[in-house]
């Protein structure tokens, strides 16, 4: 009997030292260096969109759920979604966003885009205009 304890003890203790010599490694720093510029990026769009109704946004969270409406602030770790349907706002926090689309036309934009339409309206009508 005190060959198989003998044994036992050896194969255990060749096991520990394996398990002191080899480690496993812990990836709980990867998760958070990976979403840091996804994050980073979500903020720099949010910020270029801005505030307001005219700030149009559309946003897939990481568990799934799906936003639609307007920016009502915007703040350095969150900003709020306003639903147009509802009302009820909701704060997001940039880590928590995979996907966001939104637009917001400024009254530059908006006064280039009223003048071409009038442009190509005038260049239309003109032809039948001379007959």
């Amino acid at each position: 009997m005190s060959t198989m304890y003998v044994k036992i003890s050896s194969i255990l203790l060749a096991v520990l030292l394996a398990n002191i010599a080899y480690p496993s490694r812990a990836f709980a720093g990867d998760k958070p260096e990976k979403e840091a510029p996804l994050a980073q990026k979500v903020k720099s769009e949010i910020a270029k969109l801005g505030s307001g109704s005219d700030a149009r946004v559309a946003v897939k969270l990481r568990d799934k759920t799906k936003l639609k409406g307007h920016i009502s602030e915007v703040g350095s770790e969150s900003f709020a979604v306003v639903d147009d349907k509802t009302g009820s706002a909701t704060t997001v926090n940039y880590p928590q966003v995979k996907q966001v689309k939104g637009n917001n036309l400024s009254t530059g934009v908006k006064i280039a885009i009223g003048i071409a339409i009038f442009v190509a309206v005038l260049l239309i009508v003109t032809p039948y205009v001379a007959q």
